[in-house]
């Protein structure tokens, strides 16, 4: 996966080449999809929730350039595959997921890996987790059309928040850089994914 999918799309930062060599990706998918846990897709492991394909994942990772002492909130982490990740690059990582047997099954599929710098918590993703917060970084594992004020609130100033955008079938990844002015948005690669519950745009009103 890392020799095929992530090297050849110009990741070479080696925390980031390294963490996704150790982590088991295997070790965090759905019931019946060990054969298809390295494929080169986004992986559906449970209704409205993916393991983000490798490539973007890795890109996103290298777009926010996450460093050893900053503080990562990690939303719809599924069963742990990207707060895993994260983890051996943050200080610390606050993962959040919506159902609550999905939080157990994370945070215990975590600890069985070591992973001891990393929660798992119950919440909407919408709302983030602001009584853990400011963060340095805030990855989505998922699209969105947009953004919530009450997430990028959580970031620090100089912090980053790292989003696959959808328009349709067309979808960018996104950097936000957060400063006393708000956050502005960079362009940073095309990738795509199934936009999460709640991230949605409102419908526009026509007569």
């Amino acid at each position: 996966m890392v020799d095929t999918q992530v090297r050849p799309s110009d990741v070479t930062k080696f925390p980031i080449i390294e963490a996704m060599l150790v982590v088991p990706r295997e070790a965090f998918v759905g019931e019946g999809q060990l054969e298809a846990a390295y494929a080169g897709d986004n992986l559906i492991v449970a209704p409205g929730r993916v393991i983000l394909e490798p490539r973007s994942f890795a890109k996103l990772l290298d777009a926010v350039d996450v460093q050893p002492d900053e503080a990562v909130l990690d939303l719809g982490c599924g069963f742990g595959y990207s707060t895993a990740v994260v983890a051996r690059l943050a200080e610390a990582v606050v993962a959040v997921e919506e159902d609550a047997a999905m939080v157990a099954e994370a945070q215990g599929r975590l600890s069985a890996h070591n992973v001891d710098n990393a929660a798992v918590i119950a919440g909407p993703l919408v709302a983030g987790a602001a009584k853990h917060g400011p963060y340095d970084v805030i990855l989505i594992q998922g699209a969105v059309q947009v953004v919530p004020e009450a997430l990028t609130a959580q970031l620090k100033d100089g912090g980053r928040i790292g989003v696959i955008f959808m328009e349709g079938s067309l979808g960018v990844a996104k950097i936000g850089h957060k400063s006393a002015n708000g956050v502005t948005w960079r362009y940073a690669f095309n990738a795509s994914a199934p936009v999460l519950q709640g991230f949605e745009a409102a419908a526009a009103f026509a007569l």
